[in-house]
């Protein structure tokens, strides 16, 4: 981590924290580390769906119907 760490109290089901710490050993890493990349994983591709949404926010509404007839009309269903 580049900067001072901040401090968390987290509550972990036992199972799950049996395997994180089965993989810490594994890996050779930290839970801490292991903790912290999917925390960051998991807001990237927050990030990436907020972008993805945005970027279509300008798109033409279709009505539920009308896709169900497209979505025939091209075989997908």
């Amino acid at each position: 981590m580049g900067t001072a760490a901040m401090r968390a109290t987290v509550y972990i089901d036992p199972e799950l924290h049996k395997a994180l710490r089965l993989k810490a050993v594994e890996t050779t890493q930290s839970i801490s580390k292991l903790v912290n990349d999917a925390i960051k994983e998991s807001l990237a591709e927050d990030a990436e769906d907020i972008a993805a949404f945005e970027a279509r926010a300008k798109e033409p509404l279709i009505s539920y119907e009308a896709m169900i007839k497209r979505l025939k009309k091209d075989g997908r269903i």
